[in-house]
């Protein structure tokens, strides 16, 4: 029987969730499996990665094949560098604890590379956050000016209107004036 190891879709339709099997070849993809080993979720950034270590490196010891984007996930939660390290071991090259130091090793620098990246993508999101702030500060200080050029052109419209309207008041009243001092002048030599 061959073995394999595979992803197996799940989830809904697009968000996609895999889980990391053991099946048969000749299996169906979302099928019959023998081990479920772990899960992939590609949605998140970075992408997620639930494995049980020491099972996958089991099945790739005893022979299973990975399919490519198994083999992918597999390297980078460092299985493949584990049997590269066990094989070495085994043929003479190194003993088991300068193998396990080395993986140590290997994983300490993986954790402060994978920290970078997570670092760095939540400052990319804190920037573009404060860009978008920036900008609709920007876009209301513009539309505050907007209406208040407005308001102090009706504020204006609205004096020249007062304006242009207490002149008329004062030339109607003005003749009204001027009326009554001529009435009382001609009252005046009546009088006499």
């Amino acid at each position: 029987m061959a073995t394999r190891i595979r992803l197996q879709r799940r989830g809904r339709k697009g968000y996609a969730f895999y889980s990391i099997v053991i099946a048969d070849v000749r299996a169906p993809r979302d099928g019959k499996f023998t081990e479920k080993i772990g899960t992939y979720n590609p949605n998140t950034n970075p992408a997620t990665v639930d494995l049980d270590f020491d099972r996958a490196l089991y099945w790739v010891e005893t022979g299973a094949q990975p399919s490519d984007t198994v083999r992918n996930i597999l390297s980078k939660e460092g299985v493949m560098l584990m049997k590269h390290l066990r094989s070495g071991v085994r043929k003479g090259a190194f003993d088991e604890a300068a193998a396990q130091a080395k993986f140590e090793a290997w994983k300490a620098d993986r954790t402060k590379k994978l920290e970078a990246t997570v670092g760095k993508l939540v400052a990319e999101k804190q920037a573009a956050a404060d860009a978008r702030l920036e900008e609709e500060k920007k876009q209301n200080e513009q539309i505050a000016e907007k209406v208040a050029n407005k308001k102090a052109a009706e504020a204006a419209a609205k004096a020249e209107a007062e304006a242009a309207a207490a002149p008329a008041e004062e030339v109607e009243a003005a003749p009204a004036e001027e009326a009554a001092p001529e009435v009382a002048a001609e009252e005046a030599p009546a009088n006499e």
